[in-house]
């Protein structure tokens, strides 16, 4: 997997040309090449830095392994995946009904659609994106989904929804801005955007550093702090009213990060790990693994 990598020049945040080097690490998932992140010097943003051209980030992505395309049962990682899974699927269907209890929603970065097929089971109309196409002929076929292409995000002119959500995906959309731009304009007035993303800020990427699954070279473009989703929802006209834990987060990716560490699964010390994780989190800052925030449209 031979590509020729881009440089970003400005933060993809706050537009600063001045960055630092924060981490070098690998493509530990797929391609074992070098990548490396960069820290921006004035808003302190992490984006991976150089990144593989656009049209190049399809085959990194190119694995019977990537669970969220391919929905696949086989091996340990995969089969604790999907059992968390069935159990969060409820979780998120509670938090969102929290705050709207019927519309209309969008999840943006669908994968095999097993997340909207439940809120349609609750009542709600939905639909999809997703750029995987065998991800999303799975959500057509199997759960009988509206799922749509990237690019037809362009395409919902009058369309607003209550409910956006992107569940571990705002992390690799190569245009961060324009992106913010798309949501603020399909979500209702009165809606809810959902950004889940991991936490570079965790006690779990501390322990793990360059092997820390989460920061998943290339495939995550952006390492978001709490800071810098506050910066983003700023940017364009969206307050933060609430952030959740995803709690179980930080045993997967302890899970994921021993085998890129060590070569193997070591289920007692990944437990521990993720453990000792959610325990800081809980007394100390609130930075677990992954975090929710729940944003809505400023007023005024």
């Amino acid at each position: 997997m031979e590509h020729q990598l881009i440089t970003i020049s400005e933060c993809p945040v706050c537009s600063s040309k001045h960055q630092n080097k924060f981490l070098e690490s690998s493509d530990y998932f797929l391609s074992k090449k070098p990548f490396s992140i960069n820290q921006c010097s004035d808003c302190g943003f992490l984006f991976t830095n150089p990144r593989p051209k656009d049209v190049d980030l399809p085959a990194y992505y190119d694995s019977k392994e990537y669970i969220s395309h391919s929905n696949t049962k086989t091996g340990t990682v995969s089969k604790l995946y999907q059992l968390v899974r069935n159990y969060t699927l409820g979780k998120k269907v509670q938090l969102i009904t929290k705050y709207i209890p019927e519309g209309k929603v969008l999840d943006i970065g669908c994968g095999t659609g097993e997340f909207l097929f439940t809120m349609q089971q609750s009542g709600f109309e939905v639909s999809g994106i997703e750029p995987n196409p065998e991800a999303r002929k799975f959500g057509q076929e199997k759960h009988g989904l509206t799922v749509y292409p990237e690019e037809h995000l362009e395409k919902f002119q009058e369309t607003k929804f209550e409910v956006i959500t992107m569940w571990h995906v705002l992390e690799h959309v190569s245009d961060l801005q324009n992106r913010m731009k798309q949501l603020k304009k399909l979500l209702h007035q009165s809606g809810i955007l959902i950004i889940a993303v991991p936490n570079p800020a965790s006690m779990d990427a501390a322990i793990y550093k360059k092997f820390w699954a989460a920061y998943d070279l290339p495939r995550h473009l952006f390492h978001f702090r709490k800071e810098d989703i506050k910066n983003l929802a700023n940017q364009h006209g969206f307050n933060i009213i609430k952030i959740y834990p995803m709690k179980f987060d930080s045993y997967y990716v302890s899970l994921l990060s021993e085998k890129y560490k060590t070569g193997k699964s070591n289920l007692l010390k990944a437990f521990l790990n993720g453990f000792i994780s959610n325990l800081n989190a809980s007394f100390a800052n609130k930075n677990y693994s992954s975090l929710i925030y729940v944003l809505k449209h400023k007023i005024g």
